[in-house]
């Protein structure tokens, strides 16, 4: 019976022997090929590209079967790519300060918005207010109409807080911060305790509910939260704090050298980008802004401040260990968000806001719910998460 051979170091192996784990006769994969597939974290800016493309989407109808379609997407991705971590339950934490959006919302749409149409619901004692405040009402006639602005309205904002939660919730904080272009580093410190709170803040209450519930103390959710509420805010903090000073120390906010005049011309370039964005941002959330002042905007911003990080990125010395990569998931995860963003900042359905005068049922076309449906790709197209106990910090 003839002993297996194996190859010495720096000799050849034999002809047939594949690598380690694989079949007899069968050549090792080319490097690069099924690497999409392996267990990895998503590029945490992949899925922020994707939850802006649903933000915007959200931002441009006030239709409630549009929006409500937007959130399940939001709930399906999450679902199937949500990491056993403590920034995961930022969804659920999002989803219930949209509730509270949509009460606040409607009220008060009902107490100090005008009456729309007139179909009257119910009648709410009114506030006589003096002559200077003309215009503003305070109770009176409740319309259905005004109701379901109220609704639909507070349902959008919703949404848009949900979709930031579901970006929050997909991705690490400390990861994103990584992903941040080097002319930015210095904004990481003070970045990353307002990133890491919220999730700390949940993981915090979590573990201090869990222990006094040990110890026997079943109090009321509103006594036993502020009786909690001092322990948990200080630890979130804290924690939130351990690890900023711990990127200071690694060389965040690093810079090389540069002169006063090119630091001062770099930071103008990228403040009149970034205003240049927010500007153009807004013209596409707001459907009655200029045509020129949405696309053609952004796009000069956008253009702007590349150019401004990329000369203020020269000046840091920092370099990156293991970074993410980005990767045929990456880039179709967040082309769905851009095309989303895209189809729904550009088109002109009709279906995009309710019909209030009359009162009727919303309609939506096939088009705009194929469109949102694209973007539950992710679900399925993205690579495993990693096992428990391996996943990225």
């Amino acid at each position: 019976m003839a002993l297996p051979t194996t190859a010495r170091p720096g000799t050849l192996a034999p002809v047939g022997a594949g690598a380690p784990g694989t079949a007899p006769g069968t050549a090792p994969a080319p490097p690069g090929r099924g690497r999409s597939r392996l267990p990895r974290a998503l590029h945490p800016v992949a899925w922020w590209a994707w939850a802006l493309g649903l933000m915007v989407a959200a931002a441009r109808t006030t239709n409630p079967l549009l929006l409500g379609t937007i959130l399940g997407v939001l709930a399906l991705v999450v679902a199937a790519r949500r990491p056993d971590a403590p920034w995961a339950g930022a969804f659920a934490a999002a989803l219930r300060l949209g509730a509270v959006v949509v009460v606040a919302r409607t009220l008060l749409q009902l107490l100090l918005g005008p009456p729309i149409g007139i179909g009257v619901a119910f009648r709410l004692p009114e506030l006589a207010l003096p002559d200077w405040m003309a215009g503003i009402r305070l109770g009176g006639i409740v319309t259905w109409e005004s109701l379901y602005v109220g609704l639909c309205e507070g349902l959008r904002l919703a949404v848009m807080i949900a979709c930031a939660g579901a970006a929050n919730a997909l991705s690490a904080p400390s990861r994103l911060l990584r992903s941040v272009p080097a002319a930015l580093y210095e904004l990481g410190v003070a970045v990353v305790v307002a990133l890491t709170f919220a999730p700390h803040l949940l993981d915090d209450a979590r573990r201090v509910r869990a222990a006094r519930r040990l110890r026997g103390h079943e109090e009321g959710r509103l006594r036993g939260f502020a009786r909690a509420s001092g322990p948990v805010l200080d630890g979130a903090l804290e924690r939130s704090i351990q690890l900023a000073a711990a990127m200071d120390s690694r060389g965040y906010g690093r810079a090389g050298t540069t002169t006063v005049g090119e630091r001062r011309v770099q930071a103008g370039l990228v403040l009149a980008g970034f205003a240049g964005v927010l500007v153009g941002l807004y013209g596409l959330f707001d459907a009655s802004a200029p045509r020129w002042l949405g696309w053609p905007l952004l796009a000069a911003g956008a253009l702007v401040a590349l150019l401004g990080l990329r000369a203020a990125g020269r000046r840091s010395t920092r370099t990156a260990y293991r970074p993410d990569p980005w990767r045929l998931p990456e880039w179709a995860t967040a082309a769905s968000g851009v095309l989303v963003a895209v189809a729904f900042a550009t088109a002109t359905w009709s279906d995009l806001a309710v019909a209030v005068t009359p009162l009727a049922w919303p309609a939506a076309a096939v088009l705009p719910l194929a469109t949102v449906l694209l973007a539950a790709g992710p679900a399925v197209w993205t690579p495993p998460l990693p096992a428990l106990g391996r996943w990225p910090a």
